[in-house]
């Protein structure tokens, strides 16, 4: 009596584990199926091209490629191609420089003078973690106006310091937080005098290898490299073969490829412990201003913790993310210039965690007075050098936002309005006395508050 009564409960356990384990079968099924919508969003308004890898605490959600990695011989984008990382690839410099430093070999404090003597007087203060955290006050030598212009000439690490190294600071070091990328490639010729080793050599040798990531490395022009997708940029008339540039230009601030699938296992290597020590990756993931780390962004997105950072480099952008909550890692490498990647990512992300996801061919536009859109005009300041204007013309909101161009906005009710030609929303609000008084822009995962002037 008592067996039977022991098997019937061991039984009746056994269904509920299996009915369970479909239950969650499915509802990754059906994620899989709204996320690969998602990206099919992208590819069919053709601001996509490229592969995907979202994996859950070791279980691969979606693993695919869309588009071609070669649109000439229409070759298709696939989780074997290997896409330039532009700025992701400041994350491994970030942690060589954290490796030296478990060696002795440097310490994240020192100042740049220790192992640089013939730095300007103006870099007096400035120390590594200024430059691993983008608070050195150096500015950015992509931003200098004869860039352009000198991206198809080779250089040298020492040359690329050159061009920077004599102007004028933007501030004094730790006082504020500005995106350089000039700081990065003084980490590269920095740990190659500390080193002793290239950069290249530095990083495989010390990252690819211990890790398996077999399918990364550093670009070239010249070398055959099997399984390379190539990059476009959007063009009047389609997708257009993307400029050149020398890839020692872009140096340890962005000069590398990988695949997706070794980009998982970056992931797996740097927050499973298997690369740095635990106070090194703390001291990798703590932000210090405008919530950047040491080559990396960490914020809090909807309540959860969220380590990411992108990459923009001619051809391709690129976005890594990483959610320690529940080990959810989205990784998307895109062959054609846009901002789609990131906001593929966010939107991913949102999916993963069960959050409700509008793409913009799934929004109604209604119609709204126009005694209410006119309320709507004026001047919503987002930040001291960015505001958004909405004007209105004929029966149109238009939103012209600070060096961009002018934009239709379309209602979704009173006070939501979407954006056709890229996935952003903007929404107004009122005060008790129903005076407008800001709006807030929806974009990328990312709210900003617009104060009205």
């Amino acid at each position: 009596m008592k067996r039977t009564l022991i098997r019937r409960f061991v039984l009746a356990a056994s269904l509920s584990t299996v009915f369970l384990s479909q239950r969650q079968i499915s509802a990754a099924q059906d994620q899989a199926s709204r996320m690969d919508q998602v990206i099919q969003s992208y590819v069919s308004s053709k601001q996509f091209m490229g592969s995907v890898l979202v994996v859950r605490d070791g279980q691969i959600l979606l693993d695919k490629g869309y588009g071609y990695a070669n649109l000439e011989w229409q070759v298709p984008d696939s989780p074997e191609a290997k896409f330039r990382l532009g700025s992701l690839t400041k994350q491994f410099t970030a942690a060589s420089i954290l490796l030296l430093e478990e060696r002795g070999k440097l310490k994240t404090d020192d100042l740049v003078k220790k192992y640089m003597p013939d730095a300007p007087a103006a870099w007096d203060k400035i120390t590594i973690y200024n430059l691993l955290t983008h608070t050195s006050g150096i500015p950015s030598f992509t931003g200098f106006p004869d860039y352009r212009s000198s991206e198809a000439t080779p250089t040298t690490p020492e040359k690329l310091v050159g061009r920077f190294r004599d102007k004028p600071v933007e501030f004094q070091p730790g006082e504020k937080w500005n995106y350089s990328n000039s700081g990065y490639v003084l980490l590269g010729y920095l740990l190659e005098k500390i080193s002793g080793q290239s950069y290249k050599d530095f990083v495989e040798e010390n990252i690819f290898k211990p890790l398996g990531m077999n399918d990364s490395g550093y670009d070239s022009n010249s070398v055959v490299i099997l399984h390379r997708a190539y990059g476009y940029s959007p063009g009047p008339n389609g997708p257009e073969n993307a400029g050149y540039i020398d890839m020692s230009i872009p140096f340890s601030a962005g000069a590398l490829y990988s695949t997706t699938h070794d980009l998982q296992r970056w992931e797996q290597g740097l927050f499973g412990g298997k690369l740095l020590s635990a106070t090194s990756l703390k001291k990798m993931t703590t932000p210090f201003k405008e919530n950047y780390a040491c080559g990396l962004m960490v914020r809090t997105v909807n309540g959860r913790t969220e380590i990411e950072h992108g990459g923009g480099i001619e051809g391709f952008n690129t976005e890594l993310a990483y959610y320690p909550d529940d080990k959810l890692t989205i990784v998307v490498l895109g062959n054609l210039n846009g901002g789609a990647p990131g906001e593929i990512a966010t939107k991913l992300a949102a999916v993963a965690h069960g959050e409700k996801v509008v793409l913009a061919s799934e929004r109604k536009e209604i119609t709204v007075p126009s005694s209410t859109l006119t309320k709507y005009v004026g001047t919503y300041e987002l930040a001291p050098t960015f505001s958004i204007v909405i004007t209105h013309e004929g029966n149109q909101l238009m939103e012209q936002a600070t060096n961009q161009p002018k934009l239709p906005i379309f209602a979704e009710s009173e006070t939501e309005f979407f954006l056709k030609v890229v996935d952003a929303q903007i929404e107004f609000f009122k005060n008790d006395k129903g005076d407008v008084i800001h709006l807030v822009l929806h974009q990328g995962g990312r709210e900003s508050k617009g104060v009205k002037k």
